[in-house]
Formats: structure tokens, C-alpha cells, sequence
């Protein structure tokens, strides 16, 4: 992020306009007024209050109150410097100009010049200031509250248009605002009312201001990525309904010098996957940082992957021998495991929903069936009615049906047409599905954030899901094996093989270490032992990568210290400092290249797991915040967890970029070409990213079904 003493340039000048800058305001107290009718400060009022013979008494405002009729009209002074000059009475009745900075008072000719006012502010120390004041910025951190936005217009400051441009691209950009939307009336109006000094935009102005937004925000995130060491990826794909389109969006993750998890929100569209990915590097200029890249189980997916691998491989070396570069993301095998569970009560469910949608359908109704859950003695009083392409809702709809479940029956009774009724035996099959995707909707809650780091959360809620499996493959409830044997034999296709990334992620968690490994293999695979074996080696082979990358920077950095430091000392080659320092810092930097007998790995590995008293499961604990306190004493092996646990399991990320999709893209904007779409979508995410906002994501919503309070009076 920028400071507060740095200046930028977004928005270019617009003919008629004035000059367009991105210029903020660090002190609003200590702007000076421009276009505005001065008003007399707390400590004037009380100066004028106290009669004494060397004060002056001000001059009263022309301002008049809007009842009053004024018959005679003053001329308008035009000259600039009156801005910065007041009229002044003073106690003889001779009339002065004071300076509003300095206090100064000079004569008032009767023409009315205003060359010696000019040469004073020339000369004029605290308007000096000022007007230095203005030039620093004072954008607004991304971690602030969103309601403190410093004024526009203050009792002390001008009104600057261009950082009100800059502000409605903003507005445009974050709340995905169509661009004739300042050319609306009542726009203008509100903003007039806001500000007289407002000028009305138009539609091709504020797209200009908005693509100028969107290019400062992309030079940005482009420094932020040049500071990173190794890149993750997630993508994925959408089509657009109404220009039958389909784009793409890439997603960075990674960890910034300051220990900060960083989700880099998606910079590039593009059609083609396998070249649109490469492209979309090359122009970022972070091809070469590519650690991991995480997609869906669709097939084109594997074969963009596969593709990018040999490219890359082509070119550099791949750690662990490209072992670690394709990631499937958990959630949608989470996602397609639980389908195949549902589709077992899919007829069950369907009676739940349409019985739902039955008794919603009018207020008798629902005050029938809350009539008949007051008889049951049942106390809840709502229902819901799920997205049926959410699985989630639809757990969330069984579960609270499953507490109506004795007031089905007595409905039925007294609404002769409701035929959508469950059986008891389907409630049962109903419970236990729920006590199964209980587990699965905890993981993928879990699992699926992109604000922190979850590979090395994944091997944990793997195991879980995998022994709630292996519970239900053993129940003596022929319904439920049947439903876990489809769900088993998705887990292993995907789970069946050694996933070196989540055990390995696993490992550099101080937490877990080696153990959770050993505790986690014998229950996921049957030759758990080579596995352990295999990510043992995976370890050693990616810690021997980063240690001769740590080795050769220190030999750069060596070579570049001595140079750097005879070049200030003015030295020649041959000559000697005359002193033990030189001797002593070549000692140093050859005892940094010389490698220990025990590695950082083997220290890490050899001591104990990480516990913390008063916490049991240590929700609160930060991998991150860990490693960066002992970088010192793992200068390279923190290197590497700082990369490894960086690394997205989901592509929820990228997933949820084109939630906006559909209200960027509606009927009205289906001819919006590839830049504007780009520019609207990415640049809108930029920006709520940098002023806190969070995106409201387009998706359907279960329906809360509220039942009347029965009357028992």
C-alpha cells in the first residue's frame, strides 16, 4: 500500500474540467476554503465579543436569510485571492483586508486592486503550508472502519473534484453501478445538494475514471507480487447467459513480506484455459513464481493442467518434480460425495420440499400447521424452504423439518388436499443422513476459506470425513451402507492415492508435525507405512530445493556487500580497511554457507508438537503468526512453510469472483466488450478489498418459512 506521503496520478484532465488528480488530504483541519463563503471561527466570534480599542470589528456576512427580500445587490468580488483574504472593520471605521493565514491586514485602495494581496500570499508563510498540506495523501486502509471516510468539504478544506471522481468510479466500481447512473436526475440532485460545486458526469467520463481506477489498483497488485517468492493459483470458469460467453478467472495466493495471508482477487479473463493461464503470467510477470495451480474435477481442467506442467517444466524446475502443481479442489469433491448421498432420499426430499412449499403457500396454512405443532407440544416456529442446488440448505431444510416431523401427520389430518406426507421409517433414513452431512457441512465451512490458510487444515477434516464413512459402512441399517458405499468409492478415487500436499502442509503445522501423519495414514490407505515413507522424502527433497536457493542468495548477497562496501569507502581492490571488520564479516558470510550437521527440518521434526494451555482444539491459532516468530531460529525451513501453507485446497476463490457475474453481465449490458467486463469485475474486487468492503454474492437464498403464533385464548 501507498503512504501517507506519496502522491498518485489516476484520472487524466476532462476538456471543461479541471485538472484531475488523485491528490487526498492528510490534515482536513488545515485546508484552506475554495468556493466556499468564509465563516468566522469559534475564536473570531469571541474576539469580536470583547470590545478593545486595537480589534476590529469583522465585517458581517452578505449572506441574508431566505425570507428577506435584499433590494440592493453588492458586486461579487472575482479576484482569487479573496479566498484567502477577509474585509475587517476596524474600531476608527477604516476598512482593511487580513490575511487568513498570517492575521496580516493590508489597505483596501478605492479601485480595488489586488497585485499586493498576490505578493503577500507569495510571501506568506503559513499559506505556504497549506497549500503543501493538500499534496499529501490520505487513502483510506483497507483495514479501517468502512464509515470513517475523510470529508470532501470541511469547514477548512476545498472542494476537490477530482478526488470526487475518483470517488464515484469507486461507488461504480464496488457496488457494480451501471455507468448512465450518474447521468441519472436524482443522482445529480442528491449530489448537488451534497455539494453546489458538483458538475454532472457523463456515462463516457466515469467508464474513462473507472478504467484509470482499475490500471492504478492492477500497478499495484503487480508490486505485490513482484515481492513474492512462490505464487498458488485457483481458477475456474463461467458462461454468461445473456452474451453466451464463457470466461475465465485466475486467483493468486501467497504471503507477503509481512507475514500476511494474501488473496490476491482474480486479475485476468480469457477463453482458451492452457494459454489464457500462461498468458495471463506472462503479462503479471510472475510465470516463473508458479507454485501450485487449483482446479475442479472437470476433464479439460486436468488436460490444461497437464499441459502447463510440461510448459513449465520446460523452463525451470518444478519442486518436488511437479508433484505438488496440480491441486483438485476438496470442496467440489466434498460437493460431489454429498450428491451421491442425497440422491438416495432424493424422493424423501422431494416430499419434504413440496410439502413445505405446500403450507407456505398461504397464511391459513401456516396458521393450520402451527395449530397442529402446538398440539404436538413442538415450541420452534419456522421452517425452510431450500436452494435445491445447494446442498447445504438442503441439510439445513431436513434438520429443521426433522423437528416437525410428529406435526406432518396431524396436518394431514385436517388439510384433506397435503399428500406430500413422509413416512416413519423415511424420517429415520432422514436423521441419519443429517448426522452424516453434519460432518461434511462443518469441513467445507472449514476447508473453503480464502482469507487464511487451510492446506494444513485439510489432512484433519479429511480424516473425519473418511471414519464417519467407515462408521456408516458398519451400521446394521441396510439403507445406510447403501448410501455409504457410493459415497466410499468417491472418497477413494480422489482420496485413494497419497496426497502429498495436504500431509505435507499438515507437517509444517507446529501443531501437528509428523504425527498427524502417523495418525491420519493407517486409517486412509492400506500400505500406510510407504506412504508416510513417501511424504517423508517429499520433505527432505523440498527442503534440500530451498536451501539451495537460501545458499545462493547469500553468496549474491556476499558479492554485493563487499562490492557495495568498497565502492562507499572509496577503496580499490587491492587495499585493506586497516582494521578486524573485514576479516571478521568474510568470516561470517563463509560460516552462513557452511550447513550444519543437523538440519532445520530435522530440529523442527525432533521436538514436540506445539501446545497451548486453556486452548483444546486452538481455533485461534495462526500457523503464519508462528513461523514469523521463528524465522530466526528456521531461517529456510520457514521459507518453505510460508509457501506451503499459501497454497488454496479450494477454488470457493475463484468461485465466488463470478457471483457478480450475472448483475455486471445483465440484458441491458450483454454487449459490454471483454476490457469492460474485466475492468468491472476485477477492478470491483480491487476496490472493496482496499476500502474493507465485503462483496454481497449473487446466489439464492432458502426461504425462511415464519409460522403464526397460535392463539390459545
Amino acid at each position: 500500500m501507498d503512504d501517507g506521503g506519496s502522491t498518485t496520478n489516476l484520472l487524466s484532465p476532462n476538456k471543461g474540467m479541471g485538472v484531475v488528480t488523485g491528490v487526498g488530504i492528510d490534515n482536513p483541519s488545515s485546508q484552506s476554503v475554495h468556493g466556499m463563503d468564509h465563516t468566522t471561527t469559534p475564536n473570531e466570534e469571541t474576539t469580536s465579543q470583547i470590545p478593545n480599542e486595537n480589534e476590529s470589528v469583522r465585517e458581517k456576512n452578505n449572506e441574508t436569510d431566505e425570507d428577506e427580500v435584499q433590494l440592493t445587490r453588492k458586486r461579487k468580488k472575482t479576484s482569487e485571492v479573496w479566498d484567502d483574504f477577509v474585509v475587517v472593520t476596524l474600531r476608527d471605521g477604516k476598512k482593511k483586508a487580513e490575511c487568513k493565514h498570517c492575521k496580516s491586514r493590508l489597505a483596501i485602495t478605492g479601485s480595488g486592486p489586488t497585485s499586493s494581496y498576490k505578493r503577500h500570499l507569495n510571501s506568506c508563510i503559513p499559506h505556504k503550508q497549506s497549500l503543501k498540506n493538500q499534496q499529501i495523501l490520505n487513502f483510506q486502509p483497507s483495514g479501517c472502519d468502512v464509515d470513517f471516510v475523510p470529508p470532501l468539504i470541511g469547514p477548512d478544506t476545498k472542494y476537490d473534484e477530482n478526488k470526487m471522481r475518483e470517488a464515484i468510479a469507486n461507488w461504480i466500481l464496488s457496488t457494480e453501478q451501471p455507468f448512465a447512473t450518474v447521468e441519472d436526475v436524482m443522482f445529480v440532485k442528491m449530489m448537488k445538494t451534497a455539494t453546489p460545486l458538483f458538475e454532472k458526469l457523463s456515462r463516457v467520463t466515469i467508464t474513462s475514471d473507472c478504467f484509470k481506477v482499475y490500471e492504478h489498483e492492477k500497478k499495484r497488485l503487480k508490486a505485490l507480487t513482484k515481492a513474492a517468492s512462490k505464487i498458488s493459483l485457483t481458477t475456474d470458469c463461467w458462461k454468461s447467459s445473456h452474451q453466451k460467453i464463457e470466461y475465465m478467472v485466475i486467483t493468486a495466493h501467497f504471503v507477503d513480506h509481512n507475514w500476511s495471508f494474501v488473496h490476491v482477487p482474480p486479475p485476468r479473463t480469457a477463453v482458451d484455459i492452457a494459454d489464457g493461464i500462461y498468458k495471463c503470467l506472462q503479462e503479471w510477470e510472475i510465470k516463473d513464481k508458479i507454485f501450485t495451480i487449483s482446479v475442479d474435477n472437470a476433464a479439460y481442467n486436468d488436460k490444461a493442467l497437464r499441459r502447463l506442467k510440461e510448459t513449465f517444466s520446460r523452463v525451470r524446475k518444478l519442486s518436488c518434480g511437479g508433484r505438488l502443481f496440480h491441486i483438485r479442489c476438496c470442496a467440489h469433491i466434498l460437493n460431489l460425495l454429498v450428491k451421491d448421498g442425497l440422491a438416495i432420499i432424493d424422493h424423501i426430499i422431494g416430499d419434504v420440499r413440496e410439502g413445505i412449499k405446500y403450507i407456505n403457500n398461504s397464511e391459513g396454512r401456516r396458521l393450520n400447521f402451527s395449530k397442529a405443532a402446538h398440539q404436538m407440544q413442538i415450541r420452534d416456529r419456522k421452517l425452510m424452504l431450500d436452494v435445491p442446488t445447494r446442498w447445504n440448505s438442503t441439510y439445513d431444510m431436513l434438520c429443521m423439518a426433522l423437528k416437525f416431523k410428529d406435526a406432518f401427520p396431524r396436518y394431514a389430518e385436517c388439510e384433506p388436499h397435503f399428500h406430500h406426507l413422509p413416512t416413519d421409517e423415511d424420517w429415520e433414513n432422514v436423521q441419519s443422513v443429517c448426522e452424516i452431512l453434519k460432518v461434511f457441512k462443518v469441513c467445507t465451512n472449514i476447508i473453503s476459506g480464502s482469507d487464511y490458510p487451510t492446506a494444513n487444515l485439510y489432512l484433519i477434516e479429511v480424516i473425519r470425513v473418511k471414519q464417519t464413512l467407515d462408521k456408516g459402512s458398519l451400521s446394521t441399517n441396510d439403507f445406510i451402507r447403501d448410501m455409504v458405499k457410493k459415497m466410499k468409492e468417491k472418497f477413494d478415487k480422489y482420496w485413494g492415492e497419497c496426497h502429498l500436499v495436504m500431509a505435507i502442509a499438515s507437517v509444517l503445522d507446529p501443531r501437528f508435525k509428523m504425527k498427524l501423519v502417523e495418525f491420519c495414514f493407517p486409517t486412509l490407505y492400506q500400505n500406510s507405512n510407504e506412504n508416510i515413507k513417501e511424504v517423508k522424502n517429499a520433505l527432505y527433497e523440498m527442503y534440500s530445493e530451498y536451501l539451495e536457493m537460501h545458499d545462493t542468495l547469500v553468496r549474491e548477497s556476499a558479492t554485493h556487500g563487499s562490492e557495495h562496501e568498497r565502492n562507499v569507502l572509496g577503496l580499490n581492490e587491492g587495499t585493506s580497511l586497516g582494521s578486524g571488520w573485514e576479516a571478521f564479516g568474510e568470516f561470517i558470510k563463509t560460516a552462513d554457507l557452511e550447513r550444519p550437521e543437523k538440519s532445520e527440518l530435522d530440529m523442527y521434526l525432533e521436538e514436540g508438537v506445539y501446545r497451548e494451555k486453556g486452548q483444546t482444539g486452538m481455533e485461534s491459532f495462526n500457523a503464519l503468526e508462528w513461523w514469523n516468530v521463528h524465522k530466526l531460529k528456521y531461517r529456510v525451513l520457514s521459507l518453505m512453510a510460508r509457501d506451503v501453507l499459501a497454497i488454496p485446497i479450494s477454488t470457493v476463490a475463484s468461485e465466488a469472483t463470478f457471483s457478480a457475474g450475472g448483475r455486471v453481465i445483465d440484458p441491458y449490458r450483454a454487449s459490454l466488450g471483454f476490457d469492460t467486463v474485466q475492468m468491472l469485475i476485477c477492478g470491483g474486487d480491487w476496490i472493496r478489498q482496499v476500502h474493507g468492503v465485503k462483496k454481497k454474492l449473487k446466489e439464492e437464498f432458502p426461504i425462511e418459512v415464519l409460522l403464526p403464533e397460535v392463539n390459545t385464548k
